[in-house]
């Protein structure tokens, strides 16, 4: 997949088959608009185009800039990378570009910049200033357009039911299973391993701080989960714990911190990915460090078995 930023450095297309959104967490119902744009540019030996915005729009146009997404913007590259798309055109999102009107939008963006001659979209997928555009707009003006359109249907979307303000809400819960069903794949974060103060050791269970790179990543709710941890190429098994550690200290700082199982290894200041599957537990604060630590070895029988039933 090439990635262009912005559309100087793409090259109009002669058969450019053609979708465009935010693509937040690249989720089922944004999978069922990507295979269907493979398919039709496979059949009709053109070049699968997708046009996405960064930064989101909602943190431009929106006056609260708490939304927080499923997806970085190098996490949604390697996910639409996934699905064997050739190219990928990130618009810079700002102001002036939130002023184009849908005419505009296809004018520069879709006939001129890209070459359009098909366009897939979601069902009700609006676009332009206001979100005045629509599939009826594009249907109407097809021939003066000079390109086809074409609808995923209505029955299509409602029948999975899939958003992603519905997979924030369910993170936001600890609603993992529910969230990854959406997605279809285990919600993931990734950061850097910074140093922490060490206390997980003397209680033998050794955790990873993990420091993540994006302000406007969703962190899922406070507690204790069953995850896999990828560092470099390999995986393993572990629980992670995203809170305040009310029982070793007092902060107002939120943390993040991976116990790996069956690992031992040096790795600060390296990157780390986490996917996660299961909510165990809530964060509560024990009367001591042996309390903890029981409660932990409880956590890791916990976790192992979620895994083997998997």
């Amino acid at each position: 997949m090439e990635v262009h930023y912005g559309t100087s450095s793409f090259k109009n297309r002669s058969n450019a088959v053609v979708t465009s959104g935010t693509y937040d967490g690249v989720h089922f119902g944004h999978q069922k608009i990507l295979a269907r744009l493979t398919e039709i540019a496979k059949v009709d030996q053109g070049e699968s185009v997708v046009i996405t915005f960064w930064p989101h729009p909602r943190l431009v146009l929106n006056h609260n800039k708490s939304i927080k997404l499923l997806s970085t913007l190098e996490e949604k590259i390697s996910l639409l990378e996934s699905f064997g798309i050739d190219h990928l055109i990130i618009i810079p999102f700002d102001k002036e570009f939130s002023r184009l009107s849908s005419e505009e939008f296809v004018q520069k963006i879709l006939i001129k910049a890209v070459g359009t001659k098909k366009l897939v979209i979601g069902y009700d997928h609006r676009f332009g200033k206001n979100r005045e555009g629509s599939f009826e707009y594009l249907k109407q003006n097809s021939k003066r357009l000079g390109f086809e359109v074409e609808e995923i249907p209505k029955q299509e979307i409602e029948e999975i039911a899939v958003s992603s303000t519905k997979i924030r809400k369910a993170l936001n819960n600890g609603d993992i299973s529910t969230a990854n069903h959406y997605l279809d794949r285990p919600f993931e974060i990734s950061g850097k391993v910074i140093e922490g103060n060490k206390i997980g050791r003397t209680i033998d269970f050794p955790t990873a701080n993990i420091e993540i790179d994006s302000p406007h990543k969703l962190i899922p709710k406070n507690g204790i989960y069953a995850v896999k941890v990828k560092i470099g190429n390999e995986a393993f098994l572990g629980m992670l714990n995203i809170g305040y550690r009310p029982t070793v200290e007092t902060t107002d700082k939120k943390i993040i911190e991976a116990n790996i199982f069956s690992f031992d290894k040096d790795v600060y200041g390296e990157d780390i990915t986490v996917f996660f599957f299961s909510y165990l537990r809530e964060e509560i604060k024990f009367d001591g460090l042996e309390s903890l630590k029981n409660q932990l070895k409880k956590d890791q029988k916990n976790t192992l078995q979620f895994f083997s039933g998997q």
